[in-house]
């Protein structure tokens, strides 16, 4: 059977916008704190800001280069992917600012919290913003003029502006029309407190403070019209790797070249819009009326982000209740770390339990006068990370450190050029990985002498040493004094900081080399044992799933008749359910207050059950284009606490959507008897529950 025929698959963006979605209905749930619905209003902004900055930019690209070829899976052309992609965004969009407006407005209104708008200022509040504009706003604004000596300004991606047209009574006809643009300062809070009463709180927003006194910057002329509008650009890098003597400063070149990227999309505020700026501005940005937004609301939505804190200082019961990480089950208070993964592998599944031992780990390695090496690959870390300082204070003890720093991790690349030169001024060796290769890897590995004898401890992660993201990203991390787990973390570095072949490794399986091919072989040798036996089962759990060689062999392990569950949470181009092809397939997607992103994968191979765990998703780009590994659990206590874990996300019916054959998630239905079962919040109350046992 043929199984690369396009109806098998879900085209790779529309299944991103069908993920988008779902972080949309989060806003929706009324079991969500208000806040909390207020904040996926924010995070569903930045999603879609960073999809346009690099997905749309990328078809339209293609576009341009007159490439009109469909592509390999779903077969749609790059103008086919954008005219749908734009018919569900206006979707989306529309149906996130009636929420924001009819739903959670009112709400925030009826807890005495009021985002007011400037017909709804009284005359005390006007007074006293005119007084704040004059005082705090107005030093820093800068209107731009725009005529034959001026032309039109390039303004910032995402920032914030105001098209000001302006009349002057004193001109022809054909000249009295003028515009003007004015830069919503993003140095400013977007949110401007109110004098009110203690149990009310009011707040105006900037640009509806400056859009009112904006007169102010041009006297001499009349305010025919403003327009808050907002350009998001391409952004994403072009790094010419094979010519860079320094990879360092070719990214720092291109970082700068970001802001300026060709726009993609345009947002207009449908307060105050005037159709002779729409039509300006679709000239010189040189983009199509599809890319348009007029939005019904204030422009750019991510501003709650900061409302959100703002508000939870004083209205504490709108927001989740803090969940504390719990001490790791495999970890007593006090115990050295270093000596039981000496007894025994140890696995951590966070944020349920602690990030502590992992900093504690490369900490301790940092100040243990026995410790002489210590290597790590960093992706993303947190702006402020103790992991950095340990590193640091490594090389200063006189310890070789050597860090794999990842300049090309997307809209991290800022950060990182900045650590990799803390890092080098400290002393540590720094290497940016390998020509056309992002090292997606997370592993680190100390090596210690005691007692004249060497030992090597390997740390091993699904997620990013980040300890910020480790208490909102669900993930596992690994540590093994194993012997040949040490020779392959050795083997793994020395290959990535020299020159040799790539090395045979005991059980680190590494891509781009082999990990494609050692998963189609897994599930091979399924087919093989349900053939055999008839108890064929393969649980996968990823954040997304592109690659056609791994689906069209999902496809094949289907109609064989092995039992597939599939826990995607984001891209799905798999389409489970369909007759003949996929119905022994089972995808579901869990969005929740927790970003689902460990990746776990299980094999029962009749009741001989191989778990693997890995920095790798099933994507296209993880087994072609990044360094990754996957590594297995061998422990059977680990191996029996993950498929534990998998099998709590699988009964999920409160956080879970399950695809249909036609691509589309519905929420998981729970029959009448079934008890509710949040799959967060369960692995939470089983973390604090071994955490009162052990006390």
């Amino acid at each position: 059977m043929d199984f690369s025929h396009p109806r098998y698959y879900n085209n790779r963006e529309l299944s991103w916008l069908a993920f988008n979605e779902r972080v949309l209905q989060e806003a929706m749930d009324k079991r969500n704190p208000l806040l909390e619905r207020l904040k996926f209003l924010a995070i569903f902004s930045s999603n879609l800001d960073e999809f346009f900055m690099v997905r749309v930019a990328g078809l339209k690209d293609q576009v341009k280069a007159g490439f009109n070829k469909p592509e390999n899976k779903a077969g749609l052309t790059p103008k086919e992917q954008l005219k749908k992609i734009a018919k569900k965004t206006h979707e989306l969009v529309k149906w996130q600012y009636d929420m924001y407006n009819r739903t959670l407005l009112p709400m925030l209104r009826a807890e005495g919290v009021h985002l007011l708008a400037p017909n709804e200022w009284n005359d005390e509040q006007t007074t006293y913003l005119q007084s704040y504009f004059m005082k705090n706003i107005f030093p820093v604004l800068t209107p731009m003029a725009v005529d034959a000596y001026r032309p039109f300004p390039m303004l910032l991606n995402k920032s914030l502006n105001l098209a000001i047209v302006l009349e002057d009574d004193e001109e022809e006809e054909d000249d009295r029309k003028k515009l003007a643009i004015v830069q919503v300062p993003s140095v400013l809070s977007r949110f401007i407190p109110l004098p009110a009463n203690n149990d009310t709180h009011m707040y105006a927003l900037l640009e509806d403070v400056i859009t009112t006194f904006i007169h102010t910057l041009f006297k001499g002329y009349n305010v025919s019209s403003v327009t808050q509008f907002r350009i998001t650009r391409n952004a994403d890098l072009t790094i010419h790797e094979e010519g860079a003597r320094d990879l360092l400063k070719e990214i720092e070149k291109e970082l700068k070249k970001r802001k300026w990227g060709a726009a993609v999309r345009l947002e207009m505020s449908k307060k105050g819009f005037d159709e002779w700026v729409l039509d300006y501005l679709l000239d010189e940005l040189e983009i199509h009326e599809k890319d348009v937004y007029k939005i019904d609301g204030p422009i750019d939505l991510t501003f709650l982000f900061s409302f959100y804190h703002e508000v939870a200082r004083y209205k504490e019961h709108l927001v989740f209740q803090t969940l504390i990480p719990q001490p790791p089950k495999d970890l007593d208070d006090e115990e050295d770390i270093f000596e039981k993964a000496k007894e025994r592998d140890l696995l951590f599944h966070h944020p349920y339990e602690s990030f502590e031992p992992v900093i504690d780990f490369i900490s301790d390695a940092a100040d243990d006068p026995h410790v002489l090496a210590i290597k790590q690959t960093l992706y993303r870390v947190s702006g402020d990370s103790p992991i950095i300082e340990a590193l640091k204070r490594a090389a200063e003890n006189g310890k070789q450190v050597t860090v794999l720093v990842e300049l090309k991790a997307r809209f991290d690349e800022e950060n990182n050029v900045q650590w990799a030169k803390e890092l080098e001024k400290a002393g540590c060796h720094v290497i940016y990985g390998m020509t056309h290769l992002k090292t997606h890897s997370k592993i680190t590995l100390i090596v210690r002498q005691k007692h004249g004898n060497i030992e090597r401890f390997v740390h091993l992660g699904t997620g990013n040493y980040n300890d910020a993201t480790a208490k909102v990203y669900t993930d596992f991390g690994f540590i093994t004094a194993n012997e040949q787990f040490g020779e392959d973390a050795t083997n793994f570095f020395n290959y990535l900081s020299g020159y040799m072949e790539k090395p045979e490794f005991h059980h680190l399986v590494v891509a781009p080399f082999d990990l494609r091919q050692q998963f189609l072989q897994l599930i091979d040798e399924e087919i093989r044992y349900h053939k055999q036996y008839g108890d064929g089962r393969i649980i996968a759990k990823m954040n997304s799933l592109t690659d056609k060689q791994l689906i069209m062999k999902l496809y094949e392990a289907s109609q064989a008749g092995v039992q597939i569950d599939l826990i995607v949470r984001g891209i799905c181009c798999l389409r489970p359910q369909m007759k003949g092809v996929s119905e022994n397939i089972r995808v579901r997607s869990i969005v929740g207050r927790f970003l689902e992103h460990s990746r776990v994968y299980y094999f029962h191979h009749h009741g001989k059950e191989r778990v693997f765990l890995s920095s790798a998703d099933w994507m296209t780009r993880n087994m072609d284009r990044r360094i990754e590994i996957l590594f297995p659990i061998f422990r059977q206590q680990l191996k029996e606490r993950l498929i534990e874990v998998l099998h709590i996300l699988l009964s999920d019916n409160v956080k879970a959507r399950e695809q249909n054959e036609d691509g589309e998630y519905e929420y998981v239905k729970r029959k009448e008897d079934e008890e509710e079962v949040d799959s967060q919040m369960m692995l939470f109350q089983m973390a604090y529950d071994v955490a009162d046992d052990e006390e």
